[in-house]
């Protein structure tokens, strides 16, 4: 079992190198895939162009990216909802154990544990205790869910792609070495002509804001997201040893007991979304706290939408 899950661990961080920092051989095998790309992008832009809006008849925002893997969805979508009341956040629930629509807070306790809502999710009813938050890999079926229990706004984690959704889309662009559509590169869509955004650039509209709580003299940083090397400048000189994990990956007390001892360390660094997941281990942990200032801008064309949405 060990050796399975080590060869998983590195198929996933070899793919990471495949889309976004190709040597040789990786930009060789994308080349090689280009057909299937343009396959690829042709069947979504499609999609796109015969997608027909409803309109849920309420303020629907989408923070979403155009690649695979992290950009900063998660700490925007809860910086821009923190300020509504009656909040719902609407996420498909990446890497859980279970199918179909789970309500994971009702805005005033949280319903079920981090296996069934996943960790995203779980990170989504922690940090917004005053909001609803819906696991459901059908959107739609999502927002009528939220309008039921009574939500005012709704926040779609990562939904640029969902086209037959009347929404305010956020999108979050990160210049890449690698501009190829999937497989040959990390692209899910495109921004398509005619499709009106609101584009967002880090440092530009948004600012991460990074500190570390209950900090100890040695820590060793443990971590499951994608593209874990983004928080190396947050940590270097202040963690004895990095080790990562493929994103959404599923912790154990044993393992995480097993990297304590062989580091030699006094606690775990890690970041919320991976400390929902070690939540009942009682181990000695280390935070990333992750904050994103964001432009005032920004905020009052969401609070323009959410007005002129909610007046009609």
């Amino acid at each position: 079992m060990g050796l399975r899950k080590n060869l998983k661990k590195q198929l996933v961080f070899w793919g990471e190198k495949y889309l976004f920092s190709p040597g040789p051989f990786e930009k060789l095998l994308s080349i090689l895939f280009l057909p299937l790309s343009a396959l690829y992008c042709l069947i979504v832009w499609y999609k796109y162009k015969s997608s027909n809006q409803k309109d849920f008849g309420l303020p629907v925002i989408s923070v979403g990216n155009l690649i695979v893997g992290g950009s900063g969805k998660t700490p925007l979508t809860v910086a821009l909802a923190k300020k509504y009341d009656k909040a719902a956040i609407i996420l498909r629930g990446y890497g859980r154990e279970s199918k179909g629509l789970y309500i994971v807070s009702d805005a005033k306790s949280i319903l079920c544990d981090v296996k069934i809502s996943g960790d995203e999710a779980m990170l989504y009813a922690s940090l917004l205790p005053n909001a609803m938050v819906i696991v459901a890999e059908d959107r739609q079926e999502g927002i009528s869910k939220a309008k039921e229990m009574g939500a005012k706004v709704v926040f779609l984690d990562d939904a640029y792609s969902k086209h037959f959704i009347k929404k305010l889309d956020l999108l979050i662009l990160s210049p890449q070495k690698n501009n190829f559509c999937l497989p040959s590169g990390p692209f899910r869509e495109r921004l398509w002509k005619g499709k009106e955004v609101i584009s967002l650039e880090e440092n530009m509209d948004f600012k991460r804001c990074v500190s570390i709580s209950n900090e100890k003299n040695k820590m060793v940083l443990v971590t499951a997201i994608s593209k874990p090397h983004r928080l190396d400048p947050y940590v270097e000189g202040r963690v004895i040893n990095k080790i990562y994990f493929p994103d959404h990956y599923s912790f154990t007390k044993k393992e995480l007991e097993e990297i304590l001892l062989n580091s030699k360390a006094d606690s775990l660094l890690v970041t919320h979304k991976d400390a929902v997941k070690m939540k009942k281990f009682d181990l000695e942990i280390s935070f990333l706290d992750l904050e994103l200032n964001v432009n005032m801008d920004i905020h009052n064309k969401v609070q323009e939408y959410v007005r002129i949405s909610q007046s009609k």
